[in-house]
């Protein structure tokens, strides 16, 4: 009978997780803060990103992805999207399948990399062309009366080269609507008073003839919503290169004589490095390889200095715990009182591009409170 309930007692007893499922149920919910189910696949090999998002997650973010300015961006989320018509000249399709349903479409554009005029036998008569972006409504026949919609028109220069911006936004905002109505895009060059140029004079770079850094591309400014503006958030005030001790995934605990110890000093920032090629997640970020969290810990003792940072809130509390007026007052906490943005440049599962902004991720100073 004692065998039998010992037996019974064994199997009730929750089995100590191993260090393998502790591991992978921290990075389940480290994926969850990312906003992510899982992982995005590695792209395939020398996959090269769009040069727009590098520069402007350079402009965006330092070199460990801390934000400079939070107001750069308008929303959260940069996507970009390259043609998937492979080649097909004037038309454009773009594959949305990766923008979730609760994204919110700030700006669409069409970037399109003007190329270099053909020569010609005798001199031109204009400078300027102009050029149409049209929403294919019936993709059979766009040229037809009802077929297409205009989006977007402007004259270009004929001398020169770079890259064309068109703004497509109400477009994009219907086929993330209705998956089903994306036939694309076509684009038309005519004479300044509308008059069709065969062969045209300005050409634009095609998905299938031209460099990888010129292929055209549509980018979309988003927000999924995700805030965290609990703490005041700011830009970080200068580079923050992660240093090599205290890094995630080192142990999650110390000693507990140096835990002992940690609560004798006084409450101040600490180095906390995430280092993404440890995790294992360096295959599909871009930029940064890990940034430099930081985390905070010390004491708070009676009396609170200004150094400390302390709420009223925590001085009062601090108060009634050194004069024990009161059961049960602990001393006031070490915690993050300002907290920084990081930017992630990372591929997602179709190998789109795509920048992120997730708040709330650095801590700037501590206080007690």
């Amino acid at each position: 009978m004692l065998g039998t309930v010992l037996l019974l007692l064994a199997l009730a007893r929750p089995a100590c997780p191993s260090p393998a499922s502790r591991r992978a149920e921290a990075l389940k919910r480290l994926l969850e803060v990312f906003g992510m189910e899982d992982p995005p696949s590695p792209p395939a090999p020398f996959k090269q990103p769009p040069q727009y998002m590098v520069d402007l997650f350079n402009t965006v973010a330092n070199a460990d992805g801390v934000t400079k300015n939070p107001d750069i961006l308008e929303g959260n989320t940069v996507r970009s999207f390259l043609d998937k018509t492979h080649g097909e000249k004037m038309r454009f399709l773009f594959v949305l399948s990766s923008v979730a349903k609760s994204e919110k479409i700030l700006t669409a554009e069409l970037h399109l990399f003007r190329l270099w005029p053909r020569a010609t036998d005798g001199p031109r008569r204009h400078h300027f062309c102009q050029v149409s972006v049209y929403q294919v409504l019936e993709k059979p026949e766009p040229d037809v009366p009802g077929g297409r919609k205009l989006l977007a028109a402007r004259l270009v220069p004929l001398q020169g080269s770079g890259w064309e911006v068109f703004a497509i936004t109400q477009a994009v905002r219907d086929w993330t609507e209705d998956e089903s109505s994306n036939q694309g895009l076509v684009v038309t060059v005519q004479g300044l008073g509308g008059s069709p140029l065969d062969p045209p004079p300005l050409q634009f770079a095609s998905g299938r003839d031209h460099h990888e850094s010129k292929k055209p591309m549509l980018v979309l400014f988003t927000d999924d919503g995700r805030r965290g503006a609990s703490l005041p958030t700011a830009g970080f005030p200068g580079g923050s290169h992660a240093p090599q001790h205290g890094s995630l995934g080192a142990g999650l605990t110390g000693p507990r004589s140096t835990r002992s110890l940690d609560r004798l000093q006084p409450c101040q920032r600490h180095p906390l490095s995430v280092d993404f090629e440890e995790i294992g997640w360096s295959g599909w970020i871009i930029s940064p390889r890990g940034y430099n969290a930081y985390h905070c810990k010390g004491s708070c003792p009676f009396p609170l200095g200004e150094n400390m940072r302390p709420t009223n809130h925590a001085t009062v509390q601090s108060i009634i715990n050194a004069l024990k007026l009161s059961e049960g007052v602990s001393s006031p906490c070490c915690v993050p009182d300002k907290l920084y943005s990081i930017n992630l440049l990372y591929f997602d599962d179709d190998e789109n591009v795509v920048l992120k902004q997730y708040d709330d991720m650095v801590a700037g100073s501590c206080g007690c409170h």
